[in-house]
């Protein structure tokens, strides 16, 4: 039984539908996801697999001990109808809701962290409340899987034991539709929930200062919706620029992506960003903030250009790749081979099959699956 706090697009639900897709044929899967509706797009694509969703209206972005509380009992409900053999959630709310309710009704739970909440960069509140929830909830973890060697350093510090830790990174399955990033004039597309940890703000703010520099805009596209989607707008009103199209949550992002020749992803804190790793299936350049989790996924200079968390270093990235459509076309091919090695979904499908037996056996897991 997968379990997760929302079925709106994201990098999670990508990673759930992927890994369930690769699986089908021989794990029989059911899947809950927080909300009113099964109908959602993470919703709808399990159920294009045949796969059941059942919706769970308690389950949501709130960690108060009544929604907890009553998530916890509405789960239950569920396990004791269907009686899965594992118990995978993917998400912290979820995280939190199905390692109580899987310790109660005597089932594994694998968790997948997505990225922790604790990490330095992220706000001192939202630090201090999932460090205590995460440090709560070790011990019901019957295995923890990290996106990334950085999430495990940071798991490392929580009370479980490292045998009952694995790294196993995102994967996304492949799609024919491919960037031209030497392509005239350049466009540039974000991908991302406009919300923290996300950072499209410094992308406009590039944007106005690109402009600036060439006396003329480059077009660019945001793609996601989220709570800071019309404070972003108003941003964009402000600093007067007309060539942004904010698009809001799509179902085609690859067609998207291959309509466009550059991809940007700033952001405060990352785990392993699948939107990177669509940027890289599509074939197109990427400049991206310098952080430990997308160091995992690509190298400066390579396929990507990495640059601090400011406009002007940002803007500056963008320019070089606006007068070298040669360096555009060199780093999108680099990007899509490295995705072709490293991130297609088999090899993450049978590491996190080779660990549902592990579990179901009773055997111990292997340290850092691959």
């Amino acid at each position: 039984m997968q379990v997760i706090t929302k079925g709106e697009t994201g990098g999670a639900q990508t990673h759930v539908l992927a890994l369930c897709q690769a699986l089908a044929p021989r794990v029989r899967f059911m899947a809950v996801i927080g909300g009113a509706s099964p109908r959602t797009v993470l919703g709808d694509g399990l159920l294009t697999l045949g796969i059941p969703v059942f919706p769970l209206p308690q389950l949501g972005n709130s960690l108060s001990p009544l929604r907890v509380l009553a998530a916890v009992r509405a789960l239950l409900r569920l396990l004791r109808e269907h009686k899965p053999d594992i118990l995978h959630a993917h998400s912290a709310v979820a995280g939190v809701v199905a390692r109580i309710a899987g310790r109660i009704a005597g089932t594994p739970v694998i968790y997948t962290v997505h990225g922790f909440g604790f990490k330095p960069e992220a706000p001192w509140l939202q630090r201090w409340a999932a460090w205590l929830a995460e440090w709560a909830l070790a011990r019901l973890t019957s295995h923890m899987i990290c996106v990334s060697d950085h999430e495990r350093q940071l798991a490392r510090r929580l009370p479980i034991a490292p045998g009952r830790l694995s790294v196993i990174p995102n994967a996304v399955t492949d799609s024919p539709d491919r960037a031209h990033p030497d392509h005239e004039p350049m466009r540039i597309v974000m991908v991302a929930r406009l919300a923290r940890p996300k950072r499209p703000d410094l992308l406009l703010q590039a944007l106005a200062l690109l402009r600036d520099r060439l006396g003329h805009e480059v077009p660019a596209s945001l793609i996601g919706g989220g709570p800071d989607l019309e404070a972003d707008r108003a941003l964009a009103q402000e600093l007067n620029l007309k060539g942004v199209d904010f698009t809001g949550d799509a179902d085609d992002v690859p067609r998207r992506l291959a309509q466009h020749e550059v991809f940007v992803l700033m952001s405060d804190h990352e785990g392993l960003p699948i939107s990177v790793i669509e940027a890289m299936r599509a074939g197109l350049a990427i400049v991206a903030s310098d952080l430990p989790g997308i160091h995992e996924l690509v190298t400066h200079g390579i396929q990507c250009l990495l640059v601090p968390n400011e406009p002007g270093a940002l803007a500056e990235a963008l320019l070089s790749l606006v007068a070298a459509p040669h360096l555009r076309a060199r780093l999108g091919h680099a990007a899509r081979q490295h995705y072709e090695a490293r991130f297609t979904p088999a090899p993450m499908a049978r590491a996190v099959e080779t660990l549902y037996g592990q579990i179901t056996h009773h055997e111990p897991a292997r340290d850092h699956v691959r």
